[in-house]
């Protein structure tokens, strides 16, 4: 884990998250890249000025973010990119890396009843990096325990499985894997790799409609550090996958959420 990407939105926690980020950068010995994504209006009507406070406000923004929080001498790169945030962080992604995207749940969003915001659903259903979801206003702490969650145990990619591999490396974390079989299940899915098996301190397997029921079922007696399940469009997510907004009422944790590249 050597590249973790901020992109910064305008909600109050976008200090406290990157302070997150730098955080765990400072453990896992690792650059830190912050990005405050603006869009220019069209230059056709005499709007270069006001493209050019537009551009102004965003390093305004990454300037007083980066003045909020201790870097501990960890290397933190800001830069203000033009265009669509999903397309500007799918881009930035081809040039340098990311290991890890470290993301709030409410980029933008005000709304109390609001769990993941417009801004922040559309990146983590639209990209695919490994992405930490940390609740607002959380500070990092090493996790001794994840719940992992999951549906297929066939992991074709070791890869997909490189951000549990680092914190079980640097933390000692123990990965507790909750193996989800549902009316879908066919008996490839049932098969569970032994890059997973690997990683895994404990196996419970759990009858239930969906994945989604599962974590919601076997939470509380886990209680675990952190949460972690894997994108699919048609997996955890599946509920909530025709919208970018999610409603605490309709799923939310206290808890850093952990959602790794989709698996085909």
């Amino acid at each position: 884990m050597k590249n973790i990407l901020v992109p910064i939105g305008s909600s109050a926690n976008a200090v406290s998250n990157l302070q997150y980020a730098i955080d765990l950068a400072h453990e896992v010995d690792a650059y830190v890249y912050v990005i405050s994504v603006f869009q220019e209006f069209s230059k056709v009507g005499g709007l270069t000025k006001v493209n050019t406070i537009i551009k102004d406000d965003a390093e305004s923004r990454l300037d007083e973010v980066l003045a909020k929080v201790n870097k501990k001498d960890v290397t933190v790169i800001a830069h203000p990119i033009k265009g669509g945030v999903v397309e500007t962080i799918n881009r930035f992604h081809r040039h340098v890396p990311v290991d890890l995207m470290v993301l709030s749940p409410r980029s933008n969003s005000i709304r109390e009843e609001v769990f993941l915001g417009n801004t922040s659903g559309k990146i983590l259903k639209q990209t695919n990096i490994p992405i930490l979801v940390v609740p607002e206003g959380a500070v990092f702490k090493q996790p001794r325990t994840i719940l992992m969650a999951f549906k297929n145990g066939t992991f074709s990619s070791k890869k997909l499985l490189d951000p549990l591999r680092k914190f079980t490396k640097h933390f000692g974390t123990e990965v507790n894997l909750l193996h989800v079989e549902t009316p879908e299940t066919s008996e490839e899915m049932e098969q569970v790799s032994d890059s997973l098996k690997k990683i895994g301190t404990s196996y419970t397997k759990t009858e239930n409609a969906t994945t989604f029921q599962a974590v919601l079922e076997h939470f509380q007696s886990h209680n675990p550090d952190m949460l972690c399940v894997v994108r699919r469009k048609r997996g955890f997510f599946k509920k909530l996958w025709e919208k970018n907004v999610v409603l605490k009422k309709e799923f939310h944790t206290k808890k850093p959420l952990l959602v790794l590249r989709v698996q085909e």
